[in-house]
Order: structure tokens, then C-alpha cells, then sequence
């Protein structure tokens, strides 16, 4: 399908598509963002990213990409706040970004907001501007209370996102499981809601020689590597990956490297090593803060296996990124991992995020020989139609989709 190019603007408030990833802050959204913003920029659509700046040093206006740029807006005081702090200062970022609209004479034919504090203000410039909005929750707060796991989601969370679905033109949701959700939890409308993956770049993520990558990272030949990547809370399930871990001690030279984390996740990086002392396995596992997406596939091609331990991910994203460099997966049943992962061939999904499950399918996959090249060939093969390109489009025909209807309805 011919899609006209489109002028879109793209919010991510509370936290920076381009800022460091792992943080408590900054993961799979921004990237998806930044990726989604620069591949309709490929495809001839003219696209600004408007976010918060945290940093005086920031550019205002920072290219992304072909017809793609990403706008820091002054809401608040310049520094890193809890993203619930930066719905205080949303009127000031909507009039900041209203201001540099009118300032650079623009238009746009539609919003698409990510996350429920960007849904807040996409519903004003709704309004300010006489466009459809689209938006995309990423995650959703009823669906993280009703797990309990880590601090409970403000019901004005909740009621935000409610009021923003029965708002705005069409829901984006990255997997059929959530838009279950979606419908059993905020009695949303399934007509207005739209079913697109996630995407990853295989120009980034793709196989390189792990016995380079290895060395690059000081790790052996004969070690058997286990990694995890994400942000460092509860509801990622580390502690249950290292329990895991604890249970395989036993195997020669098992390396267990957990990337993600910055200051503000102090308390809980303390918390997994006192775990990691308490198992007797505090040399076998390191934490490596935040690695620049850059330097991510040099990891996923060193390790024996990537583990993804949730209790919830609305898509998980982590697990495109591996298989992409050639490294199989272990994960829970979380996100589209049902759809991405080849049970027994790719990988494992398990029912849940216990130890000895866990642990069982680590070991299945570091008991394996060499990953062969056919090996690594069909695991490449497996996400090739998640490629970034082919995202980029279905979400461009759903905007086009979107404007088309907005025009039916005016007539």
C-alpha cells in the first residue's frame, strides 16, 4: 500500500529517546521510538520527537535521522525527576512545545503520544490542533498492580489511562495478550485498538564471531555465559534468575552478566549482589551498569544464552536484539515471546519465572555444542519480518488509516 507522506509528531515526555539505556527510566520505549522516528523518516514522512530535557547541555534540536529530529522542551528544572514528578510540569511542556510549533511556523496531521504522561498532553494538542491523536501505552498500570510485584501504579495513572482510551482515534498494542488486557481491564473499545509488534534493527543486531567478541570481553573460550539485559526492578525477575544460577553453580566456569542500572538503581543492584553472596556465587556474577546499545550485539554474540526472567513485558524487545546476533533465549511467557521464540529451536519459554525452571533450560543450552551457523542462520531468520522497515510501514499505513477515517467522518 501507497502511503502520502505524513508530518507527525511523535511525544515521549517524561523520558529521552536518546538517553542511556538500562536506566531506571529509559528502555524499550525509547529505543522504539528513536527507531520508529527514524525509519518513517527513511520512508519519506517528516517526524518530530518532542521529549523533556534533562540536561542543559542537550541541543534543542537533535537530528535522528533522514526527515527525522528529536526536540528537548524545557518542562520543569533541568535535572532527572521521578517520571510521576513530570506530570507536574506537563501544562509547561505543551506550551513550550506550542510555543517552538508557532516559532518555526510547523503542522502536523496527526499525534501519536507514548506512555500515559505523553497521552496527557497529546489529548491537549487534540484539541489545540484540530488532529487525530494515536497513542501507545507501552505498559499498562492496571496490569502491573494486578501482579503486585515491586511499588503499586498511582490510580492517577490508572484513571489517565482510561480517560485516554476512550479519547484518542486509535490504540497501538504490541501483542494480542495486551489487548486482552486492554479490553478486560479498561473496557476498552477493541475497534479502536490496532495490533503491531515491536521492531529491531538488523543493520545493529546481527552475528559476529564469538570467539572475537569473547576476547573483546575478557571472557574465555570455556566460559559458559548467561546474560541478562534491562532495567534493574522487581519486575524483571533478576533475583529469580540468579536463584537459577545458584542452582547450576556447579557447572565449570558459569558467568552470569546482568547489564542495566544506573544510580538510581543503587538499593535494588545492592540488594541481587547481597542475594548473589548469600548463594555462594558473587565471583561467577557480574553487573555492568549501562552499555551503550552500540556495544549491545558484541555481548548478545558472546553469550551461551540470553534470559529474559519477567513477570510482565508488554513486548520484550531484549529478545528480537538476541536472536538477531544468533543467541537463543530463555524467557517466561510474557510479551509476544509465544511468537518470537521457537520453543526447543531458538529457545525456551517457560510458564513462569522459577528457579528450577529456569535453570533446567539454561542448562539444556549450555550443554549444547557450538552454536553451528545454520543454527545461528535460523534464529536470524526467525525475527527477519520484525525488521524495523516493515514496523515503520504498518504504523504509517495506521496513521494514514487514522486520517483517512477523521476525513469520512468530516464529510
Amino acid at each position: 500500500m501507497t502511503v502520502r507522506p505524513m508530518k507527525l509528531a511523535l511525544l515521549c515526555a517524561h523520558s529521552c529517546p536518546v538517553g542511556n539505556l538500562g536506566a531506571k527510566d529509559t528502555g524499550g520505549m525509547n529505543v522504539y521510538v528513536r527507531e520508529l522516528a527514524s525509519h518513517l523518516g527513511r520512508q519519506g514522512h517528516l517526524v518530530d520527537v518532542y521529549t523533556r530535557v534533562h540536561d542543559p547541555n542537550d541541543d534543542q534540536v537533535v537530528e535522528i535521522g533522514d526527515n527525522a529530529r528529536l526536540i528537548h522542551l524545557r518542562a520543569g528544572d533541568f535535572e532527572d525527576i521521578h517520571k510521576l514528578m513530570v506530570y507536574t510540569y506537563l501544562p509547561d511542556f505543551v506550551c513550550n512545545l506550542e510555543n517552538f510549533r508557532r516559532e518555526h511556523n510547523l503542522c502536523y496531521d496527526l499525534v501519536f503520544s507514548h506512555y500515559w504522561l505523553s497521552g496527557w498532553a497529546g489529548k491537549l494538542l487534540q484539541c489545540w490542533w484540530n488532529v487525530p491523536h494515536m497513542t501507545m501505552f507501552h505498559t499498562l498500570g492496571a496490569v502491573k498492580n494486578a501482579l503486585g510485584i515491586g511499588e503499586d501504579e498511582p490510580e492517577l495513572r490508572i484513571e489517565a489511562e482510561r480517560n485516554l482510551i476512550g479519547d484518542s482515534q486509535r490504540i497501538i498494542i504490541a501483542t494480542e495478550r495486551d489487548k486482552a488486557q486492554l479490553i478486560a481491564n479498561y473496557l476498552a473499545n477493541p475497534d479502536r485498538i490496532s495490533v503491531i509488534p515491536c521492531g529491531v534493527n538488523l543493520d545493529r543486531f546481527q552475528p559476529t564471531d564469538a570467539g572475537e567478541a569473547r576476547r573483546y570481553l575478557g571472557l574465555s573460550e570455556e566460559d559458559k555465559v548467561v546474560l541478562f539485559v534491562g532495567r534493574i526492578e522487581p519486575l524483571k525477575g533478576i533475583d529469580k534468575l540468579i536463584q537459577a544460577v545458584g542452582l547450576l553453580r556447579g557447572t565449570p566456569n558459569l558467568k552470569l552478566i546482568i547489564i542495566g542500572g544506573d544510580a538510581c538503581s543503587r538499593d535494588d543492584v545492592d540488594q541481587l549482589k547481597g542475594l548473589c553472596r548469600s548463594l555462594g556465587i558473587e565471583d561467577s556474577v557480574s553487573f555492568q551498569e549501562l552499555v551503550k546499545q552500540e556495544r549491545l550485539p558484541c555481548y548478545y554474540s558472546a553469550a551461551d544464552v540470553t534470559v529474559m526472567p519477567s513477570y510482565y513485558e508488554s513486548f520484550g524487545l531484549v529478545a528480537l536484539e538476541s536472536l538477531a546476533c544468533g543467541t537463543p533465549v530463555v524467557t517466561t511467557r510474557v510479551g509476544d515471546m509465544e511468537n518470537i521464540v521457537i520453543d526447543g529451536k531458538t529457545g525456551y519459554v517457560v510458564a513462569n519465572n522459577t528457579p528450577k525452571l529456569l535453570a533446567d533450560r539454561i542448562s539444556r543450552l549450555l550443554a549444547r555444542p557450538h552454536v553451528s551457523n545454520g543454527d545461528k542462520a535460523l534464529m536470524v531468520e526467525s525475527v527477519a519480518r520484525f525488521d524495523w522497515a516493515n514496523i515503520a510501514a504498518m504504523i504509517a499505513e495506521e496513521c494514514d488509516h487514522v486520517l483517512a477515517d477523521r476525513l469520512v467522518g468530516s464529510v
